[in-house]
Formats: structure tokens, sequence, C-alpha cells
């Protein structure tokens, strides 16, 4: 149900401001990669702006999920190292102290 709210909600609104966008945006427009000679056509190419704006959001977008991934790394790396942790001391205490450490855990 939650899924079904938030696809109305959220979605539909967005795939019609995009589409709406893309339409008003087809005009061609000249992309180049040479600050010094714009007109240098191996360096050109002709794009509708709204791929251009596309790729820029989907850039951003990936570029922006990788920092922030590569930023929780430690974070990750310490539940790791925790997880691994919590799995010798199971496997060195005895049957009995097991349950009463987690039950001592859970209160």
């Amino acid at each position: 149900m939650l899924n079904r709210f938030i696809l109305i909600v959220v979605f539909v609104p967005l795939a019609i401001i995009l589409i709406a966008l893309a339409v008003a945006n087809r005009g061609l427009v000249a992309f180049t990669l040479d600050p010094f000679n714009p007109g240098n056509p191996a360096l050109t190419v002709q794009l509708p702006l709204f791929v251009l704006l596309f790729a820029a959001v989907l850039a951003g977008l990936l570029i922006g999920s990788s920092v922030t991934w590569w930023r929780q790394g430690r974070y990750r790396k310490l539940a790791r190292r925790r997880d691994q942790e919590l799995q010798s001391l199971r496997a060195v205490a005895p049957a009995g102290q097991q349950s009463t450490a987690v039950s001592r855990t859970a209160a």
C-alpha cells in the first residue's frame, strides 16, 4: 500500500515534470569539450538540451552517491569488525553462557 502511495504521489508528478521538461527543451545545442576553439567539429556534438540536462542530473546523482558511499566506508568497516568479533565470541562461549548473555542483552 505504501509503495503504491509513493508511486502515485512522488513518481507520477516527477515523470510528468520530466516529460514536460523534455518536450519544452527539444532544441539542439552545441556541446563542446574545447573551450579555446568552440567551433572544433571533432570535439563538438549537437544534442537536444534535455539530454544534457538529464545527463547533468545523472552525473550529479552518481558523483554524490559514490562520495557518500566512500565517506561511509569506515562505518561499514567497523560494522564488519564488530560482526567478526561477535561471531568469534559466540564460537568461543559455551552454550549455557550464550543464552544468558542474549537474555541480558535483550533486557
